[in-house]
């Protein structure tokens, strides 16, 4: 990732499910230690719903981690309404209040980051990353471009998968949609506004082609109405039917109990102290030319204990367990596999499950 910078807040949310991630590594994490890459924390919140010994949130972003910092000491202290609308699901005119009361329960480098912030803690922090900022141009000056409001409206009713099909085939995959999609989530309109150019070194193809390819496949085949990443994107917020997994009623109480479990570390990921049982590693190997993934990948390995499980994504560059790994770590593509067949964060080409032999 040379070349990319970490000193501004790059996603206020995460785009990868946490569904799928907690489905594949609970077995292993329930008990354990967990390392995860930080992000927004939505996931390492998530994460602890297995249960886990402690939650490793380790990341190379001092803004990214005061955004899970945030997070953790608003679900302290607010009731799960108050802290829907803090974090910007709901509507709020009193989120900068909210904040200078929670202020006093974070770090120095958490609360130096968000008092220069403010005017994003008042938009709700779940929209306040960079990622979140090309989206909303999306939703704002492209989509209209395209499709009616009423016709957005329909896409994310609830249907069966034929009627899906029927819908995006006969109403909504038109010449200019297929044209404006390609330009808006290429290569360089991505990596301007979106992510970071430095993050497609090793990216080869077509990428307006590819994500799309994925867009149809999630427009079709997965249910939209229960779809959080679907919704945000096409809407700016979540419904309450549709919020991702550590934010829905189920997982509040669980996670509340286990916020002293988070330990939040700025660093790369192979430095984290330690042996871990689970490890979601996001999609960071995507990132490194081959030679560094192999290493990185090593060092991780030397981290994880017996029957430890590594999760992680690939959207655009191939990145799998190195072959020099073969006698240490059995790929599992029968938890994979399926997992990535209904993963609602639809861009990703592929979900890895790599379990360490015991």
């Amino acid at each position: 990732m040379s070349g990319a910078r970490f000193d501004f807040l790059r996603y206020a949310a995460v785009w990868e499910d946490a569904d799928i991630l907690v489905d594949a590594l609970a077995p292993a994490a329930r008990g354990a230690r967990v390392l995860s890459i930080a992000s927004a924390g939505d996931n390492a919140l998530a994460l602890l719903t297995c249960d886990p010994e402690e939650v490793v949130a380790v990341d190379l972003s001092a803004p990214q981690l005061a955004a899970c910092e945030l997070r953790i000491a608003a679900w302290r202290s607010l009731a799960r309404e108050e802290l829907l609308a803090f974090l910007g699901v709901f509507e709020s005119a009193d989120r900068v209040t909210t904040y200078r009361a929670l202020r006093s329960g974070l770090s120095d480098r958490a609360r130096g980051y968000w008092d220069t912030h403010e005017q994003d803690i008042a938009g709700g922090i779940i929209h306040a990353g960079k990622f979140e900022r090309y989206l909303r141009s999306f939703r704002r000056f492209v989509l209209p471009l395209v499709h009616s409001r009423r016709t957005i409206d329909r896409l994310l009713q609830a249907r069966t998968r034929e009627e899906r099909i029927r819908f995006y085939e006969e109403r909504w995959d038109t010449a200019r949609w297929r044209l404006v999609f390609r330009l808006f989530f290429g290569r360089a309109v991505m990596g301007r506004m979106g992510r970071d150019p430095a993050f497609f070194a090793h990216v080869e193809g077509t990428v307006g082609d590819r994500i799309l390819a994925r867009t149809r496949h999630a427009l079709t085949e997965l249910p939209l109405h229960t779809n959080p990443y679907a919704a945000y994107i096409m809407t700016g917020t979540y419904p309450v039917g549709a919020l991702p997994l550590y934010l829905r009623a189920e997982a509040w109480q669980p996670i509340r109990d286990r916020l002293e479990r988070v330990t939040l570390l700025q660093a790369r990921a192979q430095d984290a102290a330690g042996h871990f049982g689970a490890f979601n590693l996001s999609d960071i190997f995507e990132y490194m030319p081959p030679d560094v993934h192999e290493a990185v990948y090593a060092a991780l390995v030397e981290k994880a204990r017996p029957g430890a499980r590594l999760a992680y994504w690939n959207m655009l560059a191939p990145r799998s367990m190195p072959g020099s790994m073969s006698e240490l770590i059995r790929q599992r593509p029968d938890i994979a596999a399926p997992l990535h067949a209904r993963d609602a964060a639809w861009f990703y080409s592929a979900f890895h499950v790599d379990e360490v032999e015991g």
